[in-house]
């Protein structure tokens, strides 16, 4: 490709599942280098093997795309609505004589397969269809294989991988039709590529192999080949491939840990790429900075440290409303109740303090909880110890020093119940203590006196008033 083509990527998935967190990675880098390169950036679902592929896995791909924010250009393109096209330029292939009609038995194949194990060499099967007479043909279904050059060597100059060679003596002459008429992956993936002005793939390092092959077919049909960027795969922590073992794999279990998902975007664009020093950015320095030259060949470790505390900052500078959103939607999810209007009045009203100190959304509801409590209180273990007959005698003298407070802002309440403790000859803990248990049923709480500001009045007299008889 050159230079002066205008920029178009692809995230081309297989509809099989959840959108795999290293599936959302790559899509991640596609839109970006695309983006910043004023380019566009193409969603193909590659769904044409029919028993694996469902429309719920592809609803599923949509969904985790559009909450991780990575917005296509264009309608999604669906593999398998192409078949057609796909044997039209398996025919023109044939025609030009970069393909040929092969009636190999799997009786042979497997023969071939066979002796190629005893000799202790790869299997590269040699058809001998290859370069035979088609008339001696017989009335049997065939497939249509590539005629692969057997001298000589294919190079790929890869974006990150660099320059990549294999003999052609270990490229078969892959199969591009089946005997059924449909397409291989290799081939539609050729043909699809070309016909959306693909110029840049970007994917997984796992298909570096298939480039070589991918670049057979494209030099045998006379087209361009697109520049190839095979980027190193997601490990775990461990520092073996990312699976099951390692926790979630798919974003929407992201989404239901907390995550926001501008903080996933940040973490998996520093994932296997850097700027500098750069750990915390915006979409727009993302875009402005991404470049193929900046992702390592290495794979790269998932950290759950690092992306927490990326989450945390990105929850510091999010818009409070939409966490107060976020957190509501995850709850239902959850299936927790909906809270009422008045207590999500409340939840805003302290998302400032609430959201500075929790790294994820899960963290975050978990420090609200006392907003969403209902009368009466649920007391923990530790709480009720401070709750005992002398800390809720306390509560009882306290009642109507609190009662008297008119400005129910936490300074005014702190300042009544300081005045109140020293009236009393009391350090200021051994109030605030059974105060806050009484307030939110635990012993552990964000500032006591924010929190019964947050609870407004009525309701903070009426939860000591519990606790107090």
């Amino acid at each position: 490709m050159t230079d002066a083509a205008p920029v178009v990527t692809r995230f081309a998935p297989s509809p099989t599942g959840f959108l795999h967190i290293g599936g959302a990675r790559t899509a991640l880098f596609n839109q970006l280098y695309a983006r910043g390169r004023g380019g566009r950036f193409l969603l193909r679902i590659e769904d044409t093997d029919q028993a694996r592929s469902t429309p719920e896995a592809t609803q599923a791909i949509f969904d985790g795309l559009r909450w991780m924010g990575l917005d296509w250009d264009g309608e999604a393109v669906s593999q398998a609505s192409r078949v057609a096209r796909h044997r039209e330029a398996a025919e023109e292939l044939l025609a030009r004589g970069g393909a040929y009609r092969c009636w190999a038995t799997r009786e042979e194949i497997d023969a071939a397969r066979a002796q190629a194990a005893a000799e202790k060499r790869p299997m590269v099967f040699q058809s001998p269809w290859r370069d035979a007479d088609p008339a001696t043909a017989p009335d049997a279904p065939c497939v249509v294989r590539l005629k692969a050059p057997r001298e000589g060597e294919t190079t790929v100059e890869d974006a990150v991988q660099g320059t990549v060679r294999w003999a052609n003596a270990q490229l078969d002459d892959l199969i591009l039709l089946r005997s059924d008429g449909t397409p291989t992956y290799m081939f539609a993936v050729v043909v699809d590529d070309h016909d959306m002005g693909v110029t840049h793939v970007i994917r997984g390092d796992d298909h570096l192999t298939n480039a070589a092959r991918q670049s057979l077919i494209y030099a045998a049909m006379g087209w361009p080949t697109p520049t190839f960027a095979h980027i190193p795969l997601i490990h775990g922590p461990d520092g073996a491939k990312l699976s099951k073992r390692h926790g979630a794999l798919g974003v929407d279990a992201y989404r239901d840990m907390g995550y926001l998902p501008e903080a996933m975007r940040n973490y998996l664009a520093r994932l296997g790429w850097s700027h500098g020093d750069d750990e915390y950015f915006t979409d727009a320095e993302a875009t402005a900075w991404f470049d193929l030259s900046g992702v390592n060949k290495a794979p790269a470790r998932f950290d759950f440290a690092k992306l927490a505390d990326l989450n945390g900052r990105h929850m510091r500078d999010a818009d409070d409303a939409r966490l107060v959103a976020a957190c509501l939607d995850l709850m239902a999810r959850q299936g927790r109740p909906m809270a009422d209007a008045a207590t999500q009045a409340r939840f805003a009203q302290a998302m400032p303090g609430l959201k500075l100190r929790a790294k994820t959304l899960v963290e975050l509801i978990e420090t609200a909880y006392y907003i969403f409590a209902t009368r009466p209180l649920e007391i923990d273990e530790k709480a009720a110890k401070l709750l005992d007959p002398a800390g809720r005698d306390i509560l009882a003298k306290l009642t109507p020093s609190l009662a008297a407070v008119t400005d129910w802002r936490s300074a005014a309440i702190e300042a009544q119940t300081r005045a109140f403790a020293e009236a009393h000859g009391l350090k200021l803990g051994a109030v605030a203590q059974p105060l806050r248990a009484a307030a939110t049923g635990r012993a552990v709480s964000p500032g006591v006196f924010d929190v019964l500001e947050t609870l407004g009045r009525d309701e903070s007299l009426a939860r000591v008033g519990d606790q107090t008889g």
